[in-house]
């Protein structure tokens, strides 16, 4: 089969980009789509042009690092899928589809399908830790917890960070990402000490970095390739109410959101309890 696909080219951050139409033969039904576009630049090597930008690592859906908007949609039409998982059958011969990176303030383009999605690293590092041993494996039934408890952390913790929401979202916000990072911990009693100031802390970075507001429209939970569900985001607004009103010492520090440093003394402080 053949493809046209049009991608964004774009040099480096702050570059003017633009589309450009690129042919592509002999395409299996078997490839995915980061194999075709293998198969592109290794075309345009051969003829001494620059190849297509493109984020990649385990090609296995599990690292959560490709990821590009094909045709407006993050990873493409399969649903539940990220774009290495993507395959050649799901396309029609001659079709024309077009590539364009993640947009979104908070993902700045490098180059080309590349963006900066540190955002997201410093969202999970501003939600500090727990307070659990680590060094070696504990007993299974240490601690108990509940079935559904159980379910719902792993539903949460099924992110892989791959951006997707964001792109997804018309508001550009990651409120289903930083849901999830909050509420896999909050089910568990492992996460419980740190729940509060996990909450505030994550929300703040969230809006430092530039994410936009959540309106609940549910693009992100439809273009999740780990199907987080949307009701990670209840559970984000949940915690980060009661964790505000059980800890008024933290409003004033919290209302603008935005401020690192003072997240970073608000998670120094002593745990309060959060009934």
């Amino acid at each position: 089969m053949r493809l046209a696909l049009d991608v964004w080219r774009q040099p480096g951050p702050g570059a003017l980009g633009a589309f450009v139409r690129y042919q592509v033969a002999d395409v299996s039904e078997h490839m995915s789509f980061l194999e075709v576009l293998d198969v592109l630049n290794l075309s345009l090597v051969a003829r001494g042009e620059a190849p297509v930008a493109f984020d990649s690592d385990c090609r296995e859906g599990i690292c959560g690092t490709c990821g590009f908007l094909v045709n407006g949609e993050a990873h493409g039409p399969l649903r539940n899928a990220t774009i290495c998982q993507t395959h050649m059958r799901h396309f029609q011969d001659g079709q024309l589809l077009r590539l364009e990176p993640f947009r979104a303030a908070a993902f700045p383009v490098l180059r080309d399908l590349v963006v900066d999605r540190s955002a997201l690293d410093r969202v999970v590092a501003a939600g500090g830790y727990v307070s659990v041993r680590t060094g070696s494996a504990p007993e299974a039934n240490a601690i108990l917890v509940p079935k559904p408890d159980a379910d719902r952390a792993m539903e949460a913790a099924a992110c892989i960070g791959c951006g997707a929401c964001v792109a997804a979202c018309p508001n550009a916000s990651a409120a289903l990402f930083v849901g999830a990072k909050v509420s896999h911990l909050g089910q568990l009693p492992q996460g419980q000490p740190e729940r509060p100031r996990r909450a505030l802390a994550v929300a703040a970075q969230a809006a430092a970095e530039g994410f936009g507001h959540c309106t609940a429209m549910g693009e992100c939970a439809a273009a999740c390739p780990a199907s987080v569900p949307l009701e990670a985001i209840a559970r984000l607004n949940r915690d980060f109410l009661r964790a505000a009103l059980s800890h008024p010492e933290a409003i004033e520090r919290f209302a603008p959101l935005g401020r690192p440093p003072e997240v970073g003394r608000w998670l120094a402080g002593p745990p309060r309890d959060v009934r």
